[in-house]
């Protein structure tokens, strides 16, 4: 029990860093990014593709990339396993790397469709994203395509047993960060004028503000907060294999999870991730369980998709605000003046 309880804190950090990304650019600017498995893939390319090449360069490893970087990994990991500040450096530097390619990653992803709205905006988002996906797929240059290549272990000084307790808790305290952070961003003019333009994007361009401006940095910010995740996620497998950053994985389940705690609710998007990973993990461990006691005429390592696009469907129809309504905004001047009406 203990085991399933910090699998489902650690996945909770990952993707509620995911979802929080999500919910800047959905839930509050109002950009249905459909292609949000590219800002975790980032991430992972900020690890597999920045970093290895380093220590590559290095160590002067030599020979093709994908056995030239796992040569370099596994010697950071002997480093790292006699001095655990290399560990936590590692972290900090991929985390870096990540944020500062997010952000120009984001810049750039959403100039070919800044002036797309809705359907139109999503689609091409979502194709620009597929190709990116494709291309670090069967190109191995990148990071290592469909083979895969291996990553340092930053936890390689701790005893086996207390890795998943070290782990978790670096999920969490990313995870609590990156709240305090988007609660502040998102709590300011600016936040405000990106639920404007949520609601409609004339009224924003009439009062003067440049809607392209806004979208690029809505955008720069949720792929350099979703890249965070994708560290998070590349340095916990301990390699990287590119076919693992589906849009299933991370672009439908989180929407679903935004759409399930209250987009435009940061707390509301807390407790549709947990909800989410919750059954997401019971079913992964007890989907044979299910399958022989329902008997159920399916392989089921599809149920999970079959019982999320169910809820998906029925959270749209009964409750499309979510399980925690987004409140409306409440600025000290209005404060001052309800107090005294």
């Amino acid at each position: 029990m203990i085991d399933i309880i910090l699998l489902i804190l650690l996945w909770f950090g990952i993707y509620y860093i995911v979802a929080l990304s999500l919910n800047i650019e959905f839930g509050y600017a109002g950009i249905p990014n459909f292609g949000k498995a590219l800002s975790v893939l980032v991430g992972a390319i900020a690890v597999g593709g920045i970093l290895d090449r380093l220590l590559i360069l290095f160590f002067g490893v030599s020979g093709d990339f994908v056995t030239a970087s796992s040569i370099a990994a596994n010697k950071m990991t002997e480093l790292i396993a006699s001095n655990p500040i290399l560990g936590i450096g590692i972290l900090l530097l991929a985390i870096i790397l990540a944020t500062i390619l997010g952000l120009i990653v984001g810049a750039i992803f959403i100039l070919p469709s800044a002036k797309l709205k809705e359907d139109y905006l999503g689609v091409t988002l979502l194709a620009i994203s597929e190709t990116v996906f494709l291309v670090c797929l069967y190109n191995l240059s990148i990071i290592g395509g469909y083979y895969g290549i291996s990553v340092p272990d930053i936890l390689a000084f701790a005893a086996g047993e207390y890795r998943s307790w070290i782990f978790t808790g670096l999920s969490l305290i990313m995870a609590f960060l990156v709240f305090l952070f988007v609660e502040r961003l998102l709590n300011t003019p600016f936040g405000r004028i990106l639920r404007a333009m949520r609601e409609n994007d004339n009224t924003v361009r009439a009062f003067g503000r440049n809607l392209m401006l806004l979208r690029i940095k809505t955008m720069a910010i949720g792929s350099a907060i979703g890249a965070i995740a994708g560290v998070l996620y590349t340095l916990y497998t301990g390699n990287i294999v590119a076919n693992a950053f589906t849009r299933a994985e991370w672009t439908f389940f989180p929407f679903l999870m935004v759409l399930l705690g209250g987009k435009g609710n940061n707390k509301g998007v807390a407790l549709g991730v947990l909800i989410y990973v919750t059954i997401k993990v019971l079913l992964d461990i007890y989907k044979y369980n299910i399958k022989y006691a329902l008997n159920l005429p399916f392989d089921p390592v599809w149920l999970s998709y079959m019982l999320f696009g169910i809820l998906m469907l029925l959270i749209l129809y009964y409750k499309p605000t979510g399980l925690l309504p987004e409140k409306p905004i409440i600025t000290k001047p209005m404060l001052k003046y309800f107090k005294k009406s």
